[in-house]
């Protein structure tokens, strides 16, 4: 009866020491999966932090970009006004210069009017300066017909 207790206490210890042992092991790789957790943990954190930081770096660039945009609209609203304003002041010199050309060329037909005009009266001036000479030459005879007959 003692071996057969004997064998039983032998078979718990063999069970003890293999269920120490599974226990070790166990423990072992509790302890490793527990660091790979703690490591994987970190990382997380890491991550999380740098897509923080990167969140924060995209958010001012995102500031900085509505405010350069803010800036680039108030110029083009400027620039569009300022287009404005040349386009009527063009249509006005458009204008101006319309009425110009047709004061011009009424000018034009009116100095030409005029040079004709010239031309006539140059020609009247002639004709009369031919007949002022032939003129003066009768009184030259005439005087000098009445001359003979004193």
């Amino acid at each position: 009866r003692l071996t057969g207790q004997q064998q039983e206490i032998n078979n718990l210890i063999q069970r003890k020491n293999a269920v120490d042992e599974e226990n070790a092991r166990l423990k072992n790789e509790f302890s490793n999966l527990n660091q790979k957790f703690k490591d994987k943990s970190q990382e997380l954190k890491d991550t999380e932090e740098c897509a923080q930081k990167k969140e924060e770096q995209n958010r001012l660039v995102i500031k900085n970009l509505e405010e350069e945009n803010k800036g680039l609209n108030t110029c083009c609203a400027d620039l569009l006004n300022d287009l404005e304003k040349l386009r009527e002041q063009e249509a006005q010199w458009e204008t101006e210069k319309s009425g110009n050309d047709a004061r011009i060329k009424n000018l034009e037909t009116d100095l030409a009017e005029a040079r004709e005009q010239m031309k006539e009266l140059r020609s009247i001036c002639s004709n009369l300066s031919s007949q002022v000479a032939v003129k003066q030459e009768e009184l030259s005879q005439k005087d000098c017909d009445v001359i003979r007959a004193k």
